[in-house]
């Protein structure tokens, strides 16, 4: 592979992309599905590795059951996987199936959730502590937007992060993410190696597409040529908004709840202050870090909790002093605060 001095500014913006809990002696795992951006992803940091000394990389590939050419991409990755010296851990997934058994998810969703348990059994087999996947800054404006326009919060909108927790122990990291798409087509072209193209990018019938190749595509054309940066400074902001509250909210947590012997929790009414409009957010990770569940806890359900937190003394008595929750749990107003148990 020969890399000219233009596209050694390709390598620095990756190996800038990534965390400084890369370890090369640690093993890694690329995600590589044969497009453009996940291949240039491959041989960049193959490029990158020849300058550690025993890096230990592993490709990771999964074959959906949605296209004919999928066997072909398979054997395509496979094939440059093992020319580079990595093994390559593949697995076909049935995608159809899968999403019968959850039908209020999406073809994409389940096929991201497939993906990314396959990228989790891999690194623990292997001993991974980082996933590397291809998302550009393109896929960045995508997702702002697509989120945006689907209804999301604040931290909806603050898109992809750059690394985020896998499962434990493990990253995935995005070191393309402030690359731009058309940048790792013309690092692949520049040492002459070539990609698959899955033509299903290009229906219309799916929503990322959609916005893609229709919205976007037309809106940086035409009369928004900075839409895409637009878009991902808007996210980073909202990151910045999004980091901000997460701290108030872990302050709300640490002086106001009272972990109980059985399992439950205090939150007591005079350490929260008037921090009414965080505490639905501080509630939800509550029931995430007590691994009740959170599925059917519905925005009704978290004004009420609130409502007798801050409102529901038993000399005020303007909320319910005791309410059942979604999945056993169960609340009530006590003389220093509201208690929560869990069905044990």
């Amino acid at each position: 592979m020969s890399i000219n001095d233009g596209l050694s500014e390709f390598l620095t913006d990756v190996s800038c992309g990534l965390p400084s809990s890369w370890d090369w002696q640690q093993p890694v795992i690329i995600g590589v599905s044969g497009g453009a951006d996940s291949m240039a992803l491959l041989f960049s940091l193959a490029e990158l590795s020849r300058q550690e000394e025993n890096p230990s990389v592993a490709v990771a590939h999964v074959e959906y059951d949605l296209r004919p050419e999928a066997t072909r991409d398979r054997e395509f990755v496979v094939r440059h996987a093992r020319g580079l010296g990595f093994p390559c851990y593949w697995i076909k997934v049935c995608v159809r199936e899968a999403a019968k058994k959850q039908p209020g998810l999406g073809t994409e969703a389940v096929a991201r959730q497939l993906r990314y348990d396959f990228f989790t059994k891999v690194a623990l087999e292997v001993g991974a502590r980082h996933v590397a996947v291809g998302h550009t800054r393109d896929d960045q404006a995508e997702t702002i937007l697509h989120r945006l326009l689907r209804g999301t919060g604040l931290g909806g909108v603050a898109g992809m992060a750059g690394a985020r927790e896998l499962c434990e122990g493990v990253s995935l990291v995005r070191p393309l993410l402030k690359i731009r798409r058309q940048m790792p087509r013309k690092f692949l072209e520049s040492i002459g190696q070539e990609w698959q193209e899955d033509a299903s990018n290009n229906q219309l019938c799916f929503a990322r597409n959609f916005l893609r190749h229709h919205v976007l595509a037309e809106a940086e054309l035409g009369p928004y040529p900075a839409v895409v940066e637009s878009l991902v400074r808007f996210g980073e902001q909202a990151s910045v908004a999004v980091s901000s509250r997460s701290r108030l909210i872990e302050e709300l947590i640490e002086k106001s709840v009272e972990q109980r012997p059985d399992g439950g929790i205090i939150i007591h009414q005079k350490r929260v202050g008037d921090d009414t409009d965080i505490m639905p957010e501080a509630l939800i990770e509550i029931w995430r870090r007590k691994g009740w569940p959170r599925q059917e806890l519905s925005s009704r359900h978290l004004k009420l909790l609130t409502a007798m937190i801050f409102f529901g003394s038993l000399r005020k008595n303007t909320a319910p002093q005791a309410v059942d929750l979604p999945g056993g749990i169960h609340a009530r107003l006590m003389r220093n605060g509201l208690s929560i148990q869990g069905h044990g």
